[in-house]
């Protein structure tokens, strides 16, 4: 059976360690990315990414 996309199932989604850290710094509630890229000490880019990854999938929303 093949496995679903990153982008298409949830559970794939929260199977990477680094969105399951920047799901659990959004229980609180709403952080700025560049908190979250404080807090996670890696480069904006690569939270970007997984903010996309996780806002695909319904688990996080975007707020400007």
């Amino acid at each position: 059976m093949a496995r679903a996309a990153t982008t298409a199932d949830a559970f794939n989604a929260v199977a990477e360690p680094r969105r399951r850290q920047i799901l659990d710094a959004l229980t609180a509630g709403e952080r700025p990315v560049n908190e979250l890229v404080a807090l996670l000490g890696v480069a904006q880019p690569m939270v970007s990414k997984h903010l996309r990854v996780l806002r695909e999938v319904g688990l996080v929303d975007v707020r400007e």
